[in-house]
This record gives structure tokens, C-alpha cells and sequence, in this order.
């Protein structure tokens, strides 16, 4: 694992030690960052099952302000630390060990929505759809924000999910990624 293009080009990621972690694939990432960038401009970033911080990290490279890493397991958390170090991003980031949805009721207290949202739960988890309705609930979700949810491909989200509208529908094997834009609907 590395990271593909931007500031911190080409170096390595470290991966978290043990099977419970599946880190998004090089070839995925830059998938990924093809279809929402390639680059960006002082985006404010959720890496919300963040793992070993790779597509956080990817979006600060790529010119994104600053963003929040959130995971449960404390040993991504220390590799998430260790990454942003190695990439020397670590003053543009936040750390914290959390479970999703506790974390999306902390941040709200923020008051600052977010222009680049990274969900990518364990695959066995099918609620991303019920986590970005709350995520807009709470006001976390910026005006024309992309939410990028990496998925298995056995299951399938709604074109439309509240105010988010898919965008792009791309399968890597095992893997699906969806690509949503958040865009409230005006009321004639």
C-alpha cells in the first residue's frame, strides 16, 4: 500500500497487523480518487471506518485541507497515527477511536459539514444508506459533498438515499464502490 499521487507520492503505507482490517486495494484507491478528483482544493475531510487511514491520507495528498480518521480498533488507530507521521500529515488530521455511530453524534457538536466522506465499513454491515441519512440529519453533509461507500458486491444501495444522489457504480471484483452527491432538494 502507498500513496498514489499528490504531496506524499509513492510512499508506503503501513497495513494493521491481523486479519480484521481489509485495506482498500492500490488499484481500488486510484480508482476511487479517478472518479471524485483526482485533486483537490482545502476539502474538510470523514474518514469514517478509516482502517489504516489510506483514503484519508490519499485525499490530504491530494491537496484536501484536513480531515478526521475515526475507527474502532485501537491497533488501526496506531497505524493510522504511524501513517500520518510517515507522510508528515499528521498536523492536518484528527485521530480518534470511536464506533461509527457514536462518532457521528460527537462531531455534530462541531457544526461543520464535511466535503469528502470515505465510508468503508466491514462488509457485512449493509446500514451506510441509514449512517449518511444521519450524517445529513446532523448537518456533517456540505452542499454538492461526495460520499464515497466501498462495498461488498453482493449488495446493492439505492440510486437515491435522502438528499444523496448515486453518481457512479463501479464493481472490482469482491468490491463495489458507490459514489454519491449530496444535494438537497428545493422546495417549489
Amino acid at each position: 500500500m502507498r500513496v498514489i499521487s499528490g504531496s506524499a507520492r509513492g510512499r508506503s503505507l503501513k497495513a494493521v497487523p491481523g486479519m480484521g482490517t481489509r485495506p482498500t486495494t492500490d488499484k481500488v484507491k486510484e480508482a476511487i480518487f479517478s472518479m471524485i478528483g483526482p485533486y483537490f482544493d482545502g476539502e474538510y475531510v470523514l474518514d469514517l471506518f478509516a482502517g489504516t487511514g489510506g483514503l484519508g491520507i490519499e485525499a490530504l495528498s491530494r491537496g484536501a485541507e484536513r480531515a478526521i480518521f475515526v475507527d474502532m480498533d485501537p491497533k488501526s488507530i496506531e497505524v493510522i497515527k504511524q501513517n500520518l507521521k510517515t507522510v508528515k500529515l499528521e498536523s492536518q488530521a484528527e485521530v480518534y477511536r470511536n464506533d461509527a455511530m457514536r462518532a457521528i453524534k460527537a462531531l455534530e457538536k462541531r457544526a461543520k459539514g464535511f466535503d469528502l466522506i470515505f465510508l468503508d465499513p466491514p462488509y457485512k454491515m449493509t446500514n451506510v444508506d441509514e449512517m449518511m441519512l444521519d450524517l445529513a440529519q446532523r448537518g456533517l453533509v456540505q452542499e454538492g459533498a461526495t460520499v464515497m461507500v466501498e462495498h461488498d458486491a453482493s449488495h446493492t444501495y439505492p440510486e437515491q438515499i435522502g438528499d444523496f444522489r448515486q453518481i457512479r457504480v463501479a464493481n472490482y471484483g469482491e468490491t463495489t464502490v458507490t459514489i454519491y452527491r449530496y444535494k438537497k432538494e428545493e422546495l417549489a
